[in-house]
């Protein structure tokens, strides 16, 4: 049986971002981040280089355009084929492709070529044009590309099951229509006993997606029992993110019963365009 798995690519992604200076193209960095339990991202980027991850666009006139870069770094050529999907961030699950959307951009995309081949050391082009209906009401519209390569892989899963896949890699292609812009809140914050975790609620109220990064620290009685940094994620407009505050670190043993001050901050954007949003609130940890 052919398995078919989204390879995550969280890393590649995240550095491509660090390159980059455009508040939008931060919205889609953790976009490709399933699976990553099962397989390495290593069958993948042994073939092919992706560039680049984000894509992101400001409509003028209603139309907008984007290029990626797809290299072949082996001896042997490289099909693939291409194809978009409508996608979003689950609250607790992270990325996830739809089958429909109000923000699919797909009907509004052309892309060329829809299946491509690569020789070895060379780059081949895929070509978006998003042509937006004038009536077509205000907002940011969005797809991932896959590229899926044609030639299935061997390899194994962490139990050293044999699997064979055909591996593909997302490029996150965005598009606003209009002068948008994120606005985040912290709505909430409750404590996972079993994962020794505190899962901050965020919520995204503006119309632009955006990815923080988030800056806390967990005190009892003044006292700074943990602290750390929750990695960009992303957050799509009008919905909200659990952001995963890891409570391990260094310290092998879960932190004790009681009332516990978790504050900090998130942080988005890039200089001088940075946007900061403090936030401090009550914690209750639970005897078992």
């Amino acid at each position: 049986m052919i398995h078919k798995f989204i390879l995550a690519i969280t890393s590649v992604l995240y550095n491509s971002f660090n390159r980059k200076k455009s508040i939008l193209g931060s919205a889609v960095l953790l976009g490709i981040c399933t699976l990553s339990a099962v397989l390495s991202t290593s069958a993948v980027q042994a073939q092919v280089r992706i560039s680049p991850m984000v894509i992101e666009a400001q409509a003028n006139r209603n139309q907008a355009e984007g290029v990626i870069n797809v290299t072949n770094i082996t001896n042997e050529p490289f099909r693939a084929r291409v194809y978009v999907q409508p996608f979003s961030y689950n609250r607790d699950k992270g990325f996830e492709t739809l089958s429909s959307s109000p923000t699919d951009l797909s009907p509004y995309l052309q892309f060329s070529p829809g299946e491509l081949v690569v020789p070895p050391g060379t780059t081949r082009r895929i070509r978006l044009i998003a042509q937006l209906p004038p009536n077509l009401p205000d907002g940011e519209y969005r797809v991932v590309v896959f590229t899926e390569n044609l030639k299935e892989i061997k390899t194994t899963d962490q139990n050293g099951n044999s699997l064979n896949i055909r591996a593909k890699i997302g490029s996150t292609f965005y598009v606003r229509k209009g002068n948008l812009s994120p606005q985040l809140t912290v709505d909430s914050s409750s404590f996972d006993a079993a994962k020794n975790q505190i899962k901050l609620l965020v919520r995204n109220i503006g119309q632009a997606s955006v990815l923080p990064i988030a800056n806390w620290t967990l005190k009892q009685q003044g006292k700074v029992i943990r602290s750390g940094k929750v990695e960009a994620t992303g957050i799509t407009a009008q919905s909200d993110r659990n952001l995963l505050l890891n409570l391990a670190g260094q310290e092998k043993t879960p932190i004790s019963s009681g009332n516990y001050e978790l504050s900090g901050e998130l942080i988005w954007g890039q200089a001088p365009n940075q946007t900061s949003l403090p936030f401090n609130m009550n914690i209750i940890v639970p005897s078992k």
